[in-house]
């Protein structure tokens, strides 16, 4: 026998039913509030991007379905189709890649293009110019292609310095060791014969005639100096600062001494032989 209390404290088939569908409802609605606030946090980010300059190629019939989608009712969710943020946020990306990769190639081009060909970059920075009218996968194979083109570049101009260097190491241990000989007895002799042939018709008597003149001045040493007197170098220049009108380096070099000695006997007395037999009758030329 069910006493009063028994029957009313127990749910009935109606009762049960109507506290499933609060139940159920409350989980849409809870579900929905969801939904809707990952729709507007994710506008929201693209909003701040748009603000911020990073999507600023998105155009104003994307940001208007954006904005559309974020008023979705809960029952549409959240389909990649319909939320086309994400599609912005993509192409944004592509664009900020190919705006970068733009700066970066022109800037080596203009570092590289007197050293190595710089046409593959060049070309391929022209194409991704128009980034803005082209859709993401063209742009982000753009961008690779420019980016291997650059490396490219880079590595041709690296082995060009390296190259460069070489030469230029190569040219100076010559030029140290065509100093080193010219500068011994033998080869400042053999430069002044050469050039007294060359530049002023004298020919084995009048070199003859400078040997025993410039061996009785320096011994053909291109670092004499007279210590009384301040005489300098192969000619005995006095002082030596006078050899600086046939070269800078007239301290260094027997050359440049050789140089202005024989113009000094040209200028001073004809010939290398009319200086010696001065030499030879006053002890000094």
């Amino acid at each position: 026998m069910h006493h009063a209390s028994d029957t009313a404290s127990t749910p009935t088939a109606a009762t049960r039913s109507a506290a499933t569908r609060r139940e159920l409802a409350n989980v849409r609605r809870r579900t929905a509030r969801k939904r809707y606030l990952a729709a507007t946090a994710i506008v929201a980010v693209a909003g701040t991007l748009v603000g911020t300059g990073f999507v600023v190629q998105a155009n104003s019939a994307e940001q208007e379905r954006v904005a559309a989608t974020a008023q979705l009712s809960s029952g549409t969710g959240l389909e990649r189709d319909q939320l086309g943020v994400y599609e912005v946020i993509a192409k944004a990306q592509a664009n900020e890649k190919a705006k970068s990769t733009i700066d970066d190639a022109n800037q080596v081009i203009a570092a590289v293009q007197d050293k190595v060909d710089t046409t593959p970059l060049s070309t391929t920075v022209a194409s991704l110019a128009a980034y803005q009218s082209l859709d993401r996968d063209t742009v982000l194979s753009l961008v690779k292609q420019a980016s291997d083109a650059k490396a490219s570049v880079q590595a041709a101009a690296s082995e060009a310095d390296q190259a460069a260097a070489d030469a230029a190491a190569a040219a100076e241990a010559a030029a140290a060791e065509a100093l080193a000989a010219g500068n011994t007895v033998a080869g400042a002799k053999a430069t002044a014969q050469a050039l007294g042939a060359s530049k002023y018709g004298w020919g084995d008597d009048q070199f003859s005639c400078l040997v025993s003149l410039w061996q009785k001045e320096s011994g053909w040493n291109y670092q004499a100096e007279n210590a009384s007197s301040g005489a300098a170098g192969i000619p005995q220049a006095l002082p030596g600062s006078k050899m600086a009108s046939a070269g800078s380096d007239w301290e260094t070099n027997a050359t440049t001494q050789v140089i202005w000695g024989l113009d000094y006997i040209k200028r001073g007395y004809g010939t290398p032989c009319a200086a010696w037999s001065h030499s030879q009758s006053v002890n000094w030329y």
